[in-house]
């Protein structure tokens, strides 16, 4: 095992975790009114532009959502305990159909946001930088993640997936040498998705994705944010 195998799969997630929730921390006590997304729905004229803004939001949202929650149990949940109900294979194929298709519903979201937040002059003007960047950021991370179900069909044995779900569990149990060793053998495309997915937790206090722990669970209506009262 390399040394930078271990510096960026063994040793960097925990830094990104420490940024993450240090720089959290200080962001919601020092400047709380930062700590959400801010909405641009204000800027929809026509009822067109609302349909618009309404369809890429549930998309993405959805999307995300399902995509995380799938990230997360099927990394974290450990093998001798998954295989009362699915074999290693079944799982892999589950991952790969249901990852690609809320994947795709992401995906599609996503462009759609991206889009409108580029090529709408108002939208476009009250963008700051890191509300690009992060949105293009997560476009590469989407794609990265659509590679990998490429990438497995050439082992539907789900021998990567295993070596990753080990990877995750040694991280979330502090064994960095054996998270390290356990990612190692796996494809590029596979360790780039994970790379930016821990540069993602870096990233996270420090742009508009803090919302995410403020659980909007009335985002599928997409409320209207209060900007200004009237006085």
């Amino acid at each position: 095992m390399s040394k930078l195998n271990l510096l960026l799969f063994g040793v960097y997630p925990y830094i990104a975790l420490a940024i993450c929730l240090i720089g959290s921390w200080a962001r919601f006590d020092l400047s709380q009114y930062t700590w959400k997304a801010g909405s641009s729905q204000v800027f929809n004229r026509t009822a067109a532009e609302q349909r618009y803004m309404r369809i890429a939001s549930n998309l993405f949202h959805v999307g995300i959502l399902f995509v995380l929650a799938g990230h997360f149990v099927g990394l974290l949940t450990p093998e001798p305990i998954y295989h009362y109900v699915i074999s290693t294979q079944n799982k892999q194929l589950l991952a790969m159909v249901s990852g690609g298709f809320f994947g795709g519903l992401c995906l599609i979201g996503l462009l759609m946001l991206i889009k409108r937040r580029l090529t709408d002059d108002r939208v476009r003007a009250s963008s700051s930088t890191s509300d690009i960047m992060i949105l293009l950021v997560l476009l590469a991370q989407l794609v990265l993640g659509l590679l990998t179900i490429v990438a497995s069909t050439s082992h539907m044995d789900g021998s990567v997936m295993v070596m990753l779900g080990n990877w995750a569990q040694s991280i979330v149990t502090l064994q960095p040498v054996a998270a390290a060793d356990a990612i190692a053998p796996v494809g590029l495309v596979y360790k780039l998705h994970v790379f930016l997915g821990v540069t993602l937790f870096v990233l996270f206090p420090f742009t508009r994705l803090v919302h995410i722990v403020s659980a909007p669970v009335w985002y599928l209506g997409r409320r209207y944010q209060i900007v200004r009262q009237k006085g």
